[in-house]
């Protein structure tokens, strides 16, 4: 995996410009703060990004794949400014969920999610490198 980071461009926080990866593409599809009983797990907006986030983690395993692994991540939140508010606590829970890799990221905001109460959705893209490449 290669991070794309134009000459002279400064250094983003959080996130990755682009990044260039070979493998197998896994499509994550937008992941919500419920459990694996489709119960949401909390009213809190952290607390339903950090469900989300492990929820990708865990249908990335199915492809053999880790959160280093993910190239693309976009994050569909209701509130912007609930968001901005949750930013120091928000990036605990990211690295300790998905470490210290900062895939190419989104946010936006949206008027509501499928499911009423949630308040954030998060869908991602990975690159499981072939096992040839993995060393």
């Amino acid at each position: 995996m290669k991070i794309l980071q134009p000459p002279g461009w400064a250094a983003p926080r959080g996130y990755a410009n682009g990044v260039a990866a070979r493998g197998t593409f896994v499509a994550i599809g937008g992941q919500i703060g419920w459990d694996a009983g489709q119960r949401l797990v909390s009213d809190d907006f952290v607390a339903q990004a950090r469900q989300a986030l492990a929820n990708l983690v865990a249908v990335l395993a199915e492809a053999g794949g880790r959160p280093e692994h993910l190239v693309r991540m976009t994050w569909y939140v209701v509130d912007c400014e609930e968001y901005l508010a949750c930013g120091r606590e928000l990036g605990r829970v990211y690295r300790e969920i998905l470490g210290r890799h900062y895939p190419a990221m989104t946010a936006v905001e949206v008027s509501r999610l499928v499911e009423p109460r949630a308040k954030v959705e998060i869908e991602a893209t990975a690159i499981v490198p072939d096992a040839d490449s993995r060393a």
